[in-house]
């Protein structure tokens, strides 16, 4: 579910934002420089996260299923998120990894829409509907 929201979803209308503001304000986009900041942040980000929760499943499922020789568990629950807790942190960082790709987004698209110059809006799809 995470990479599918964060991998797909996110990246997919982050990039419908790039296209479309600059258009519906009659504006050239502030800095590609900064998008291509902006991607790779987020995608190191959703990679980090992606990972940890991953490994991390897998590894608790281990330790869920391990049992002694009497039948008993061999971890505890507690045992099994304390084992978990580098993979917690490497989340965390992806997470931070992410929202940091958002702020440059957000300034990105402030100083595009801000922006004094305006451009004439050459695409045919837009066109008529910014003329009424």
């Amino acid at each position: 579910m995470h990479s599918g929201a964060l991998g797909w979803v996110a990246m997919i209308t982050m990039g419908s934002l790039y296209y479309l503001i600059p258009r519906l304000f009659g504006r050239t986009l502030y800095s590609i420089k900064l998008v291509e900041w902006h991607f790779w942040t987020s995608t190191i980000g959703v990679v980090l996260y992606i990972t940890a929760m991953w490994v991390s499943g897998i590894m608790q499922g281990l330790m869920w299923r391990a049992v002694n020789a009497d039948g008993t568990l061999t971890y505890s629950f507690v045992e099994s998120v304390q084992a978990m807790h580098p993979y917690y942190v490497t989340r965390w960082l992806g997470g931070v990894f992410f929202l940091i790709g958002m702020l440059i987004m957000a300034y990105n698209i402030w100083k595009t829409v801000t922006s004094p110059k305006v451009v004439e809006i050459n695409d045919a799809v837009l066109a008529p509907a910014l003329a009424h």
